[in-house]
């Protein structure tokens, strides 16, 4: 093994450390650290060809990044001409969709105030308000779209209007709409919410029960399937650590 480390340097130790670092970003099982370490730049290959170029499928947002921000640019520009409720939407989702939640919410606020009937428009804006923290804002949107449509985005909308319940202390209502959420949709992060709305209500044993759902689908997904849903896992895996046994 020494001596396959010597013929690869340095390309060994570069192997080895892009597999560190995939590892850190990604978290895989554990014991694929121990691969890397010990087996030195043969174990990093079988790591990279096992966990890394899988996850390429993975990468597409990454490389959408630069058409969807010039994209942004084109679309800022031609908004001086015509600021059309059109234009203002699309603006926003191409700022959602790059992580710029603010920036989303201002331009749905246009969208909505040049038309005002696009169910999308207020959904997108009440779920970009929420995940800023603004519960109490988020609410009358996402309360509209539910209303008319109960069912909106296959049942993440009745999520995320129970999400909105349970921050500004409407209880009842919140569990009503999480149950229908959970009953109509597999969504891990869906049950994850369920699970931290019920341990908030010091009911611990129930909270575990939606964890372990999440948990038990990993051993039987589709390995492109479990690498998409690891941030799932891991935030489920730290919640059950803090709910009482």
């Amino acid at each position: 093994m020494g001596y396959l480390t010597g013929l690869f340097y340095p390309w060994g130790l570069v192997l080895q450390v892009a597999a560190i670092i995939h590892f850190i970003r990604r978290r895989p099982d554990t014991y694929w650290l121990y691969i890397v370490l010990f087996l030195g730049p043969v174990g990093a290959l079988v790591y990279i060809a096992v966990e890394v170029v899988p996850d390429a499928s993975l990468l597409g947002g990454s490389f959408k990044a630069f058409p969807r921000r010039k994209r942004i640019g084109r679309l800022k520009l031609e908004i001086h001409d015509n600021p059309s409720a059109g234009n203002y939407e699309e603006l926003a989702d191409l700022y959602r969709e790059d992580g710029k939640l603010r920036e989303a919410r201002e331009a749905y606020d246009k969208a909505i105030s040049a038309r005002s009937s696009s169910l999308d428009c207020f959904y997108r804006r009440g779920a970009c308000t929420l995940a800023l923290g603004d519960a109490a804002t988020a609410l009358p949107d996402l309360e509209m779209v539910v209303s008319k449509e109960p069912g909106f985005d296959f049942d993440r909308a009745a999520g995320a209007f129970a999400q909105a319940c349970a921050k500004t202390g409407q209880t009842e209502k919140a569990e009503a709409w999480f149950q229908r959420s959970v009953e109509r949709s597999t969504s891990s992060e869906g049950y994850l919410n369920f699970a931290e709305f019920l341990a908030s209500q010091g009911r611990g044993g129930e909270a575990r029960q939606w964890v372990r759902k999440v948990l038990d689908k990993k051993p039987t997904m589709p390995g492109y399937l479990r690498r998409r849903e690891r941030p799932q896992f891991r935030r489920a895996a730290a919640l059950l650590k803090r709910l009482p046994s």
